[in-house]
């Protein structure tokens, strides 16, 4: 089983004034399954009169943004008029497709915030879908030999969650109650990425250092896991993609040209992206596009 782990270091990055480990994509790696992106963010605390996350508008197109609260609360707002505080243990997922702008917050009288902030591509065929804003309070939970299982999205067994996804897809969150050593069932097909949110985890025998990425090839039907008390593992996965994918600061899309026209839009202040309702600051100026 080792032989067919990676590991992976994760980079350190700054978003919204906020330091936070960039797990995807990275050199190593860029995508896991439809998962292309993973920012882990925290555990902070805010000094008073720290604003802490402050992300202006800024543009999607082509994918999904999928939030994962665990400490803290953030406001999400987009130019579809949606407005939801995310708190923990709920998911927060805005589909992108043709494009879409938002806004990040944090919310007043929570010094803290942890959380796990990806994206997911889009199918090829539904990368121009239309945008859509969707919120997640319940999600299938259980137990299991100490260990409290929440199934974030697609299926794991005979449990599927509620939430909307395009393709076979799995993200996992296993928060141990006490020391503990399960074997986890996988699909075979899928492609997996395991990120320790909280505490040391080993993943067949070899250990998985803070902010490290474990990449597991195709083939696999079980890994035994290790959590001590306390410890908090992500796992993400799905079948790799027919074809590479291409990423561009917040841009997603199979077709360089879409990216580029994209880009475009958002400098040009096109009304494909729309405004953010209620937040007062500048939107995000898109980096130069030198090699688009």
């Amino acid at each position: 089983m080792t032989d067919k782990l990676q590991l992976i270091d994760s980079r350190t990055t700054d978003v919204g004034g906020i330091p936070v480990a960039r797990a995807l994509p990275v050199k190593e790696r860029r995508t896991i399954g439809p998962w292309c992106f993973l920012d882990h963010i925290g555990p902070a605390r805010f000094a008073p009169g720290d604003p802490g996350l402050d992300v202006g508008p800024h543009p999607h197109i082509g994918l999904q943004t999928f939030t994962w609260m665990l400490e803290g609360e953030i406001l999400h707002r987009d130019s579809l008029g949606s407005e939801q505080r995310i708190r923990p243990g709920q998911v927060n997922l805005m589909t992108a497709g043709h494009g879409i702008v938002h806004t990040e917050e944090s919310v007043a009288g929570h010094p803290s915030l942890h959380a796990a902030q990806l994206w997911i591509a889009l199918p090829e065929h539904q990368q121009g879908t239309r945008a859509r804003f969707d919120h997640y309070p319940d999600l299938p939970r259980w137990q299991q030999q100490g260990i409290t299982f929440t199934l974030l999205i697609g299926q794991h067994q005979d449990r599927q969650a509620p939430t909307l996804s395009f393709a076979p897809i799995l993200g996992l969150d296993l928060l141990a109650e006490r020391d503990g050593t399960l074997t986890l069932p996988l699909a075979p097909e899928f492609e997996h990425g395991l990120f320790a949110l909280a505490g040391e985890v080993i993943l067949a025998g070899q250990p998985l250092a803070p902010e490290q990425l474990a990449y597991l090839t195709p083939g696999s039907r079980e890994l035994t896991l290790t959590l001590p008390a306390g410890a908090r593992l992500l796992i993400i996965g799905g079948e790799p993609l027919p074809r590479p994918l291409q990423i561009w600061w917040n841009f997603v899309s199979f077709d360089q040209e879409a990216i580029r026209r994209a880009a475009q839009d958002w400098q040009s202040g096109a009304p494909r992206f729309g405004d953010v309702v209620g937040y007062h600051g500048p939107r995000l100026p898109a980096p130069p596009m030198a090699g688009l």
